[in-house]
């Protein structure tokens, strides 16, 4: 089972929800030695690549959806068995691990076929057929095992290809009527059945009772090419088992084989098993290779996958699947949005520039050391969530703290920033999607759904380029996200402004009110406004409900 933690920001992450992941996940690894790790819901954009190539920290991988899947529950591990292996050892393997189902695997764990109980009762109550363990190609050392015996004359690797079973109870004379070549003829210590027998082309004669064989009848066995088995039971016995020696290849299923992989969510896989007569079904990983047994009981343990969010707290910003998981705890630094949990969670927010800076403030309170890349990764967010301190949000403690990170990363703040910032603001050579969903976020008030991006630059030359990109792409997008209203902020760092982009049916009206702009206004440019979460979305958010009122 999955015993890890994410760490996880939201979709469409940006710097902060990237790196704070990741300095949390380790924060919580030293003060509790649990397996926390960081993860993405998106894309990285370009400068979030440039803080972790610059501190080098790698990449949280990207997770999907959160739902629960194969992976979180408890795989039965139930050990795959090669198609040759008797039914005996088959059937010995399956009470010794109370299981009723049977993987088949090759040498390299490739699952080949299945093999229940119901097929092995099938091959010992429905066949009639003398013939079957040739038609089963079985391997001499298959009878050996089953009858627990001694091979005297012959190769254990031969195979059965040929001729009947049969025993060998009438007189020789009688014999020489129903003995075919390539027989396997039971009988016990009389010298002239066995005589019999090998004289007439019988491939194997299998001694019972333990009885010694004679070196004539040893030496006239290997002339012509007999094999001969002892073995300690019985005729009657030895009738009745030979028969469990064939490969379980002969009854097992090969064709139209149903099974899970460890990535398959237990919704989607819940409804099939329910249709099927099976007890158990395998689980292969994602390349193909056997890793164990799954039933239907097994899905009531299924373990929802623990998570903590980080820079975030709607639903509509998480990862796809997150009411199937279990929220353990929240760090964030936005208003409280529409997320709901089951249980009670440990929950910080603050009002704050950064996400980061909190993360920072819980390293200081655990007495915790930075090291100094994640210093790098904390410093790097608060800057670029306050835009090196211009942006409304950033308050004094945002500032202390990325001093004292900038420190202890050895970085000097002003110039990384600008290095940081360059590298995030070449948008010009990416596609309009790209640029779009560098940083985009989804928000509800009351009834009404309208998603906010953002776009920071150093200079209004390259947000005229991408401007020209992006007005005939918001069309798509708005139709794309079934949203009532979609906006786009053009931010100038510099001079600390804004355009906004818009799309939909009342959004030019509602930035009209929201910033008191004049009724001929086409173009909404916004001087001195640069934050999205403490000047736009206030605003919107307050005229819906000021208009729905």
């Amino acid at each position: 089972m999955n015993n890890e933690i994410y760490v996880i920001g939201h979709v469409n992450p940006d710097t902060d929800s990237i790196c704070s992941a990741i300095a949390y996940a380790r924060l919580k690894q030293k003060i509790t030695g649990g397996e926390y790790k960081a993860k993405r819901a998106g894309q990285i954009n370009s400068e979030t690549k440039f803080v972790l190539e610059r501190f080098g920290v790698k990449t949280p991988s990207y997770l999907s959806d959160v739902r629960t899947q194969v992976r979180d529950i408890e795989i039965r591990r139930t050990k795959g068995v090669n198609q040759g292996i008797s039914l005996k050892i088959a059937w010995a393997y399956m009470k010794e691990n109370n299981v009723v189902t049977l993987p088949i695997v090759d040498n390299k764990n490739h699952l080949e076929g299945l093999i229940t109980v119901g097929d092995i009762a099938k091959s010992y109550m429905d066949v009639y057929d003398n013939r079957i363990l040739t038609k089963a190609q079985t391997p001499c050392i298959n009878i050996v095992e089953t009858l627990e015996g001694e091979l005297v004359v012959g190769n254990e690797e031969d195979v059965f290809a040929e001729g009947k079973v049969l025993i060998a109870a009438a007189n020789p004379d009688l014999m020489e009527n129903y003995i075919e070549q390539g027989d396997i003829v039971i009988l016990g210590n009389r010298y002239e059945s066995q005589l019999c027998a090998i004289e007439m082309n019988a491939s194997c004669i299998v001694v019972c009772d333990g009885a010694n064989v004679s070196k004539t009848i040893t030496k006239l066995a290997q002339n012509n090419n007999c094999k001969i088995i002892k073995t300690p039971y019985d005729t009657f016995t030895a009738t009745r088992l030979i028969n469990q020696s064939i490969p379980i290849r002969y009854f097992m299923t090969d064709q139209e084989l149903l099974y899970f992989t460890n990535d398959d969510f237990i919704e989607d896989i819940r409804g099939i098993m329910a249709k099927k007569r099976h007890r158990d079904f395998p689980i292969l990983t994602k390349d193909g290779y056997y890793c164990g047994m799954i039933s239907r009981r097994n899905l009531l343990g299924a373990k929802r996958k623990q998570m903590i969010l980080v820079d975030h707290n709607e639903k509509s910003q998480a990862v796809d699947g997150l009411e199937d998981a279990e929220i353990l705890e929240i760090i964030d630094h936005h208003r409280l949005g529409s997320l709901e949990t089951m249980n009670p969670v440990f929950f910080r927010n603050q009002p704050l520039g950064c996400t980061a800076t909190i993360i920072y403030q819980m390293y200081l309170e655990n007495g915790i050391e930075v090291e100094p890349p994640i210093a790098g990764l904390l410093c790097s967010a608060i800057l670029s969530d306050t835009l090196v301190y211009r942006s409304p949000t950033c308050t004094e403690i945002d500032r202390a703290s990325a001093e004292a990170l900038a420190n202890i990363a050895g970085i000097e703040v002003e110039q990384y920033a600008k290095e940081m910032f360059a590298a995030g603001s070449n948008l010009t050579s990416k596609s309009p999607e790209e640029i779009f969903y560098q940083d985009f976020k989804k928000f509800i008030a009351g009834d009404v759904t309208f998603g906010v991006g953002q776009i920071n630059s150093m200079t209004q030359d390259e947000l005229e380029a991408i401007k020209e990109k992006l007005v005939p792409y918001m069309q798509k997008a708005y139709h794309d996200h079934g949203v009532a209203m979609l906006f786009f902020m053009l931010t100038n760092i510099m001079d600390s402004s804004t355009e906004l982009l818009y799309q939909g049916n009342g959004a030019r009206e509602l930035l009209l009110n929201a910033f008191s702009l004049g009724k001929d206004t086409d173009e909404v440019y916004l001087s001195g406004v640069v934050s999205r979460k403490k000047q736009i979305i206030p605003a919107l958010m307050q005229t819906l409900v000021q208009d729905n009122n």
